[in-house]
């Protein structure tokens, strides 16, 4: 058999390219943040406040997008904390080392 060479698989770089446990932890919590986000801001959506003026597909799939990408802005900014304090949880039950 002959070794496997790939970049993945030398000493020490799967860590450095994919990030230590810590890191992903961060970023698995700012998803998370982000799907919470989602989910809030499509809850808030479906409040019915009458008949809109403008209106239909068009308005509700950019109204679903701006909210998105509103969501993703906050949890990677960290707008709304939720993120890091799920880090901070996982981290002091040894979650991430």
């Amino acid at each position: 058999m002959t070794a496997l060479s790939s970049p993945m698989l030398a000493t020490g770089s799967l860590p450095a390219s994919h990030g230590s446990d810590r890191e992903k932890l961060a970023g698995a919590a700012k998803q998370f943040e982000a799907i919470f986000l989602r989910q809030m801001l499509a809850a808030a959506r479906k409040a019915d406040f009458g008949e809109p003026l403008l209106g239909g597909q068009a308005m509700d799939t950019f109204r679903t997008m701006q909210d998105e990408h509103f969501a993703d802005i906050a949890a990677e900014t960290g707008a709304f904390g939720i993120g890091k304090m799920i880090e901070a949880q996982l981290a002091a039950r040894g979650v991430a080392r």
